[in-house]
This record gives structure tokens, sequence and C-alpha cells, in this order.
């Protein structure tokens, strides 16, 4: 059976006195620090004997894992499912703790999304567990909303996120076009972590031991002349005309869409068709490590089917069938493969492509951390002369890759 660590102990000692007294517990500890089983822990600590672990669907193995392997089913019942799935929970108020797995993804701004909605509906009286390495990825102000779903928020007082913006964010706007827009994203660190003080807990990797660094490197890749001519004629023209499918580009987040798609080898359509136009890329990885067993993280559905063609049967998407050492390589979608897995199996991480936002950036390059891992190396494949490195440039300072951002890139 596992036992926790030391300061998993003490951590889950702390957040279910926190629970008791509060009725919300924010856990803000960093990703491989071991917040799932500790979470577990403070469940056990405030005899609780039916428990809800809402998580992202790749997540739930692991966790059932967990709840098995430290003995937690001799003392509570635990349900995992993933936040798409809330719908379907039977008779929600039998859940003596819910705990909410990256709840980071509860933090939009100004409006609530549909997540954060259902689950205000379903559990906002329940005491609640909220688990993050990142509770702020791009903004200090994405913090009120993942409150927002429980009664017991700090911020109960507002009644949503425009007064609490009043007090808590610096006024400011930007344009869109020729149109001016509030602007809430210039939260007041300060004043809003003060706030949370009292109901949050945080732990870094370097206080848990870890000892390991994360190298990263950029491999720039020369794609097919003919990728670089439609690029340059959608910037021209807003449109490229096939025999039987168009690519549109007539608003600059089409535009930017467009681009970055096509500077990784594929392209969808109007009609919602995609295709495969360059393999340069992938067939780069390919040779480049080609004894090397490895994750890549992709961003477009279209970029696995270009993937699959490439690697043919030496690659899969299940995380059990690449540890079992079947396969030499693992593509995994960044959104749903940046959270909740453990890619310690793999030689190095390749990004075929990059995603525009920070949280994306932070938590998929260290899915290969461990414990006793001292280092890894994560590769990222850019287009030479691509749309790339700026991306890269920008999440890399935590921030999101905007339309705005975009416009100022190329239309100055």
């Amino acid at each position: 059976m596992k036992t926790l660590r030391d300061y998993q102990a003490q951590g889950a000692i702390d957040g279910c006195n926190i629970l008791k007294m509060h009725n919300i517990l924010y856990m803000a500890w960093s990703v491989r620090t071991g917040k799932t089983a500790t979470s577990m822990e403070v469940c056990r600590l405030y005899d609780a004997k039916e428990v809800l672990f809402l998580t992202k669907k790749k997540a739930i193995k692991n966790i059932e894992e967990d709840y098995m392997q430290f003995g937690f089913s001799e003392h509570f019942n635990i349900t995992v499912t993933n936040n798409e799935s809330m719908h379907k929970i039977e008779n929600p108020s039998r859940f003596d703790v819910v705990i909410h797995d990256e709840s980071h993804r509860f933090g939009s701004l100004a409006k609530p999304n549909t997540g954060a909605k259902l689950f205000k509906k379903l559990f906002s009286c329940k005491p609640i567990i909220l688990l993050s390495g990142t509770p702020s990825p791009e903004s200090f102000s994405q913090m009120y909303h993942q409150f927002w779903i429980s009664s017991y928020s700090p911020w109960s007082r507002y009644k949503n996120f425009y007064m609490w913006a009043h007090d808590y964010v610096l006024p400011a706007q930007k344009r869109i076009g020729s149109f001016l827009y509030n602007d809430y994203s210039h939260g007041i660190e300060d004043k809003i972590m003060s706030d949370l003080q009292y109901i949050m807990i945080t732990y870094t990797q370097e206080q848990a031991g870890f000892q390991s660094t994360i190298e990263e490197e950029v491999l720039h890749v020369k794609m097919l002349p003919r990728t670089y001519e439609m690029i340059d004629k959608l910037f021209a023209d807003r449109v490229v005309q096939g025999k039987n499918e168009v690519i549109l580009a007539d608003t600059a987040a089409k535009l930017l869409q467009k681009v970055h798609q096509l500077y990784s080898g594929t392209v969808k359509f109007e009609s919602g068709n995609s295709m495969i136009l360059d393999y340069s890329k992938a067939d780069f990885i390919k040779s480049h490590f080609a004894t090397s067993r490895i994750g890549i993280f992709y961003v477009f559905k279209a970029e696995l089917d270009l993937l699959r063609e490439v690697y043919g049967d030496a690659l899969t998407t299940d995380i059990d069938e690449f540890d079992s050492g079947k396969y030499q390589v693992i593509a995994l979608q960044t959104i749903s493969g940046r959270e909740g897995i453990s890619l310690k199996n793999a030689d190095f991480l390749v990004f075929y492509n990059i995603m525009h936002s920070a949280v994306s950036y932070w938590q998929a390059r260290d899915r290969m951390t461990t414990m006793d891992r001292t280092y890894n190396k994560v590769y990222w494949i850019f287009a030479e002369g691509g749309i790339e490195d700026k991306v890269y440039k920008v999440v890399k300072s935590k921030k999101k890759y905007t339309t705005n951002i975009f416009k100022s890139d190329y239309f100055k």
C-alpha cells in the first residue's frame, strides 16, 4: 500500500482544518506534488463517507488507482467522473465533499462558463476542495469565478464579477477593431491573494524536494514552398480558392487560426472538412527522434491524422499502451493531455504545435517530471519563419496570444 509523504500528511491536516472551519479549501500545489492523494486524505480526516471527484477524462484512471493504492477505499466511497458528465450525476446531494480538479478551468473573465454555472447549481452549498497547479495562469482576475461556484466564497457579498472587479481590478481598455472594450485582466494581485490566504494552501516542487530541471529547445523545420505560398496568398487576399474547397480568413481571428494550422501542415476548410497539406514537421520528428520513445503534443485534430500516417503502428494515443513499452510514440491533444497524466516513461516531450494559452504551456511541458527524475528535455518543433516563435514568446511570459497581439505582430 502506498503512503503519503510527510509534507502531504501535514498538508492534509492543515487542509482538513480549513475545510471544517470554512467549507472551502483551495490547494494550489504545483504539478506532480501529489495533491490528488492529499485531497483524499483531507476527506478521510474530515470523516467523509461519500466523495465526488471531478476531473478530466484522461485522469480518471490514475485517480481511481490512487484511491485504491492509498487505502482510501476503506474509509469512504468515491465517484470519479469528468466535468462534461456532471449533469449525469444522480442524487448530487448525497456527497459529503466535492473535489474539483484543475479548478482554473472555471476562471473565465466577466461571465461564468457553462461548467461553473452547473457546478454552482449542483454543489454550491457543499464543502468543496479546489485543486490547481496554476490557479491564475494568465490573470489574477481568473480567481473570482473559481470561488463564485461556492456559497462560502470569500467574495459572496459581490453579486457578480463586474461588482467585484470594481474593487479588485485595475481599470483598462483594449481595442478590438474600431471598438474599445473594458479589459478586466488586470487583477490586483496583493488584494486578491490576501483575501484567499485563510482558505488556500500552496506547495511547490522545490518545497517537496523535486530536483528536476526542464530544458527546452526549439527546432525549426523548413516547410514545403507551397505552404508558404498559400500563407502569403491568405495574408494578401484573405481567401484561397481550390477546386472543391475554400480557405476563408475574412476576419483577423480566422486568419490567425488558418495561419496557425497551415504552418503545421493542415487546414480546416469552410465546409468543415480538413486536409493534410505538408508532412515536413512529422517527417522531421520521425527522423530526428528515430531511436527515442517520445510523447508528442498536437493541437488540431487533423494533426493526429497526419502523425498516424507518418508513424503507422508505432503510435498510440493510450497512456497504458505507451507505458507497456509496445509503442515508441504516444500522441496527445494538448488540452486533454496537459493535466492529470504522467509521461514519465518518455525520453522526451515533443510539441508538434503550440497552443495560444499560457496554462497549456506551463502544464503540458511538465508531464515527465517525477520526484526521482532530475532532468527533462522538451522540444518545440516550429516552422521556419512561422507564427509559432511569436506565440511561444508570449505564452512563456504567462500571457495568452490573442488576436490583438497577432495584428500587432503582422499588421504594424
